[in-house]
C-alpha cells in the first residue's frame, strides 16, 4: 500500500512539474518579409527604411549577458561600492538551456532589460556620470565596466518616496545639462548628429542645419523625461514612454511607427532599437544609409531571438505600482466630467486609449492606409515636427493611454509640460507661454499646441477631472 501511494505521489508530482514547464515557440525576429511589414511607411514614403537582410543580421555575434548592477544609491560611498563589485565573480545572467518555466524566462528577460550594450572600461572611478544613468557589469573578476544604453536607462523611474517602477518613463530630477550625445570636438558632434538624425530628403535638412557650433552645442542638452533618440531630432527630442501595459498597445512609438500584431513585433522593435538603435543606422532610407558602408557583421553584437523573447515576456509582465490616489467624491465628479466631455471617444476604458493613430497637421492620409491601419481621421493640432520631419515620422501620432498618468510626466510627445494641471492650462496655446517641461535651447517662450479638449472647462471641473485621471 505504501509503495502504491508513493508511486502515485511521484506520478502526480511529475505531472505537476510537466504542467509547470514552459516550451515557448520563439518567433524568428529578423524575417525579411516581416521586417518589411511591421513598420508603417514614413510621411515621405520614398524614404521609408529598408533594413539589412537576415543573412547579414544573423551573422552578427550574439551578446553575452552578464549580471549588471544598478548605479550607487543616495548616501552610498561610490568607492566602497566599486571595491565590493571588484571582488564579485562574473555571472552569466542568460542561459536559455536553464530556463524551464515561464517565470524563469521572465526573470531572464529582466536581465536583458538591465544589461548595458556599451561600456567604459577605463576611468570608471573618476566618471562624473556614475550616479546618473549607468549600470555596472563585471565581465572579469577584479574589473568593473561602466555600462550604458540598456533598456533600464530610459525605462525605470524612481518616485519621490523611493519607489522604483520598472518599465516606467525615466525621470531624473536634474537641471538641464550637457549629455544627449557623447562629447568631443564640434566636428565630432556634427558627425554624430548626421548619422543619428539626418533626413537628407528634406532640404535644407532641419535636423543637421545649425548656424554655428555654439547653437549645436546648445541643443545638446539633457532634459528630464525626454531623449534625443536615434531617428528623432536634437532640436525636438521625444518623451520617454511608459512600457507598462505595452502588451495591450497596437502601435508603438509616439508616431505609431510599429504595429504590434504579436509578441514578435515587440521583439523586432527591440531588435531595431538595441544599442540606441544602431540597427536603424544600418538601414537604407531611400539612397541614404546613416552609417554609410555596412561594417563587417562580426564587429557588432546583437540580442539572440531567445533573449528578445525573454525581454518581451518581461515587458508584458510589468505591473503598475499601487496607486495612492483614492477614488473619492472629487474623482467621482471628475469621471462624470470625463464622460460628459466625450473623452472616452479617444480614451475608452480599460486601456484609456482607442489604439488608433491620428494624422498630424499637414499630412494627407493615403487611401491604402485607410484599409491597412486603424486611423482616427481627426487632426488635434499637435506640433507636427516629429511626425513629418524625422526618420520616425509616419505622418501620424498615436493616441496615448491615460493609464498611470499619476506617476508619469512630463507630458506631450516631447515632454513640454510637467503636470496634468499644466496640460489643461489654456495659456499653453499662447506664444508667450513658458513651458514647464522641455524647451529648446535659446527659447524662453513658445506655444505648446494641440489637444484643446478640456481647456475651456471651469476651474472646479478641471480639478475634478485631474483627480479622476490620477486614479487610473
Amino acid at each position: 500500500m505504501w509503495i502504491f501511494v508513493s508511486t502515485l505521489g511521484l506520478t502526480l508530482l511529475a505531472g505537476f512539474v510537466r504542467a509547470q514547464s514552459f516550451h515557448p515557440d520563439i518567433p524568428k525576429v529578423w524575417d525579411d518579409r516581416e521586417m518589411e511589414r511591421f513598420e508603417l511607411p514614413l510621411a515621405h514614403a520614398a524614404a521609408s527604411p529598408k533594413h539589412v537582410p537576415s543573412e547579414y543580421y544573423y551573422r552578427i555575434p550574439v551578446r553575452t549577458i552578464y549580471k549588471s548592477y544598478p548605479p550607487v544609491g543616495p548616501g552610498q560611498d561610490f568607492d566602497e561600492y566599486l571595491d565590493r563589485l571588484e571582488q564579485t565573480e562574473p555571472e552569466i545572467a542568460f542561459d536559455a538551456s536553464k530556463l524551464h518555466t515561464k517565470e524563469d524566462w521572465i526573470r531572464a528577460g529582466k536581465a536583458v532589460f538591465e544589461v548595458p550594450t556599451s561600456f567604459i572600461s577605463d576611468g570608471v572611478r573618476s566618471s562624473s556620470s556614475h550616479a546618473f544613468l549607468s549600470r555596472y557589469v563585471v565581465r572579469r573578476k577584479g574589473h568593473v565596466d561602466q555600462g550604458n544604453q540598456s533598456c533600464a536607462n530610459c525605462h525605470v523611474r524612481r518616485l519621490a518616496d523611493g519607489t522604483i517602477i520598472a518599465g516606467a518613463q525615466e525621470y531624473f530630477a536634474a537641471p538641464p545639462r550637457a549629455g544627449f550625445l557623447p562629447g568631443g570636438t564640434p566636428a565630432q558632434l556634427r558627425a554624430t548628429v548626421a548619422w543619428m538624425f539626418a533626413t537628407p530628403w528634406l532640404q535644407p535638412d532641419p535636423n543637421t542645419s545649425f548656424a554655428s557650433d555654439q547653437e549645436l552645442a546648445g541643443y545638446n542638452r539633457f532634459f528630464p523625461g525626454v531623449r534625443a533618440r536615434m531617428g528623432a531630432s536634437l532640436r525636438w527630442p521625444v518623451q520617454l514612454p511608459d512600457l507598462i501595459n505595452v502588451k495591450d498597445r497596437k502601435y508603438l512609438d509616439h508616431t505609431g511607427m510599429v504595429q504590434q500584431r504579436s509578441i514578435a513585433d515587440l521583439m523586432r522593435y527591440a531588435a531595431t532599437n538595441q544599442g540606441d538603435g544602431y540597427m536603424q543606422a544600418l538601414s537604407h532610407y531611400g539612397d541614404f544609409v546613416p552609417r554609410g558602408e555596412l561594417p563587417a557583421p562580426t564587429t557588432l553584437e546583437r540580442f539572440s531571438d531567445e533573449q528578445l523573447y525573454a525581454l518581451a515576456l518581461y515587458l508584458y509582465s510589468l505591473e503598475p505600482p499601487p496607486n495612492p490616489n483614492r477614488f473619492d467624491e472629487l474623482a467621482s465628479r471628475g469621471k462624470k466630467v470625463f464622460e460628459r466631455e466625450g473623452c472616452q471617444g479617444c480614451h475608452p476604458p480599460p486601456l484609456y486609449a482607442n489604439n488608433k493613430i491620428t494624422p498630424a497637421e499637414g499630412f494627407q492620409i493615403p487611401q491604402d492606409h485607410r484599409r491597412k491601419y486603424d486611423i482616427m481621421p481627426v487632426v488635434v493640432g499637435t506640433d507636427p515636427y516629429l511626425a513629418m520631419k524625422t526618420r520616425r515620422g509616419t505622418g501620424y501620432y498615436k493616441v496615448p493611454s491615460l493609464k498611470g498618468v499619476w506617476y508619469r510626466g512630463p507630458f506631450e510627445h516631447n515632454g513640454s509640460v510637467a503636470t496634468l494641471e499644466d496640460w489643461f492650462n489654456p495659456q499653453r496655446l499662447r506664444d508667450d507661454y513658458v513651458p514647464t517641461g522641455f524647451n529648446p535651447s535659446g527659447v524662453s517662450m513658445r506655444a505648446v499646441k494641440g489637444h484643446k479638449f478640456g481647456l475651456d472647462l471651469s476651474a472646479a471641473d478641471k480639478e475634478a477631472l485631474v483627480a479622476f485621471l490620477r486614479t487610473l
